[in-house]
């Protein structure tokens, strides 16, 4: 079945090349020239994949991606002229699944694109558990204590990478390798700001256990039983 991705720039230029470059490698392209549009287009159904520029006059890229993180678990990939890294934090922060700035090689972004697609496909072993933790990968679903963990396609992946390697250190290049496919211009804290997310949607949960971090050395799955966490 062939991907639909919604594709979301003002500049018709950009969406033409981006087209072209889907299209090219098999998948469906829907195009929306703002925020306000695309918001439409994603509450009307049928995408699997959000390309969301940044600069937008109507509503910028993050405006717009916060307010699909309120209706949608959609993977957001941002499209952005923008290279801080401050910049990219907050754009991880609110829930995107990844960052490309322009200008851009089609043929990376499309990389990017099939790698986050790649994180939601069914698992071998799709359910695994751990304390009140449940992850089932073929569903894409998490839950603690039974109640849903809302996770984005790459908090997902984080965690459940964490969860296969429960009895393990994870170092933040083998997650960056891992979730992203090898992208070397991630920085440590781009896995920070995913698992800050993770955390806090835990914590809400009654959660404080579920990621450790030993400055220095890694991430590692907590205990994932309801309460305060380590002192």
């Amino acid at each position: 079945m062939q991907a639909s991705i919604l594709v979301v720039d003002d500049d018709p230029d950009i969406r033409m090349v981006v087209r072209v470059a889907l299209e090219k490698a098999g998948m469906q392209v829907r195009e929306a020239a703002g925020g306000l549009p695309a918001l439409d287009a994603v509450r009307q159904g049928n995408v699997d994949l959000v390309v969301l520029d940044v600069g937008m006059p109507d509503m910028d890229g993050f405006a717009c991606c916060r307010s699909i993180r309120e209706i949608s678990r959609l993977p957001v990939l941002f499209l952005t002229a923008q290279d801080d890294e401050i910049d990219r934090v907050l754009g991880f922060e609110l829930g995107a699944d990844d960052y490309v700035t322009k200008p851009f090689s089609p043929r990376e972004l499309v990389l990017r694109i099939k790698a986050i697609l790649a994180r939601g496909r069914l698992d071998e072993n799709p359910v695994q558990g751990h304390g009140d933790l449940r992850v089932d990968a073929g569903r894409h679903v998490c839950t603690l204590g039974g109640r849903v963990l809302d996770l984005t396609a790459t908090e997902f992946a984080i965690l459940k990478m964490l969860l296969d390697q429960k009895d393990r250190m994870v170092d933040r290049n083998r997650l960056i390798d891992a979730v992203f496919g090898g992208n070397a211009n991630l920085s440590g804290r781009t896995v920070d700001s995913h698992v800050r997310n993770i955390r806090a949607k835990a914590a809400a949960l009654g959660y404080a256990d579920v990621v450790q971090t030993v400055r220095g050395v890694g991430l590692r799955l907590g205990s994932c039983i309801s309460g305060p966490g380590p002192a």
